[in-house]
């Protein structure tokens, strides 16, 4: 059960069905390859003829395009503007990140999500219309600082400073129980969502469920608790 992309995905409508990722580094490519593989309608567009060619090759999107974004007449040619999300995905670059947040904003894409480099890219992006900024390289570096710490937490998804959803290995001294004996709410104050493995995971598991070494969990919870749990 992959938690990686939920803090990008989570303010999506379900309805939506067509996006546009503009920037095909290795933060784009990762998007429209996940969008894609989803079943998403994806377009890839970079002013790069070689990522273009590359992501096609790849067949990580259904569509690329090369042209410069920071152009309103050619996203507006392209049909950018007609999408229901489009994701900003150059970060290195900060005036071109900025000008094209702004033209897909006042293209009228209902939703926007750019990446930032920094704080103050974050900034400068909600100033011009994003409705959503987010910081991979922040977010991974915060994700592998505490891998590093707690490795039997496999993805972690943060609500809130507070609060997180995990993945984690079921425990050794869990192995042969149920869910019900195990009382984790009780023991522990977390909510567990789900069990499986990593062909298929059973939401809202039965309180009669055994659990066995290998298996993965996820729960939801105080990130205290959460400690607790994986020590």
């Amino acid at each position: 059960m992959n938690l990686s992309y939920l803090s990008l995905f989570r303010n999506l409508e379900n309805d939506n069905r067509q996006f546009a990722v503009i920037g095909l580094g290795r933060f784009g490519r990762s998007v429209c390859q996940t969008l894609h593989g989803m079943g998403y309608d994806v377009l890839g567009i970079d002013s790069s003829e070689k990522l273009v060619a590359q992501a096609m090759a790849d067949q990580i999107t259904a569509h690329a395009l090369e042209l410069d974004s920071t152009e309103p007449l050619a996203l507006k040619e392209a049909g950018v503007f007609e999408f229901d999300t489009v994701i900003v995905a150059i970060g290195n670059y900060v005036q071109e990140s900025i000008i094209t947040t702004l033209n897909v904003k006042e293209g009228g894409v209902p939703h926007v999500v750019a990446k930032a480099s920094n704080e103050t890219h974050g900034k400068l992006l909600q100033k011009v219309g994003a409705d959503r900024v987010v910081f991979p390289e922040h977010d991974m570096g915060c994700n592998l600082a505490r891998s590093l710490t707690r490795p039997k937490i496999l993805e972690r998804f943060n609500l809130d400073p507070e609060h997180s959803i995990v993945e984690v290995a079921v425990p050794e001294e869990f192995d042969g129980q149920t869910i019900a004996e195990l009382n984790l709410r009780k023991r522990f104050g977390l909510n567990l969502i789900a069990v499986g493995d990593e062909q298929k995971f059973q939401i809202n598991p039965e309180p009669n469920r055994l659990l066995h070494k290998g298996q993965m969990m996820v729960v939801v919870g105080d990130n205290q608790a959460i400690d607790r749990l994986v020590k």
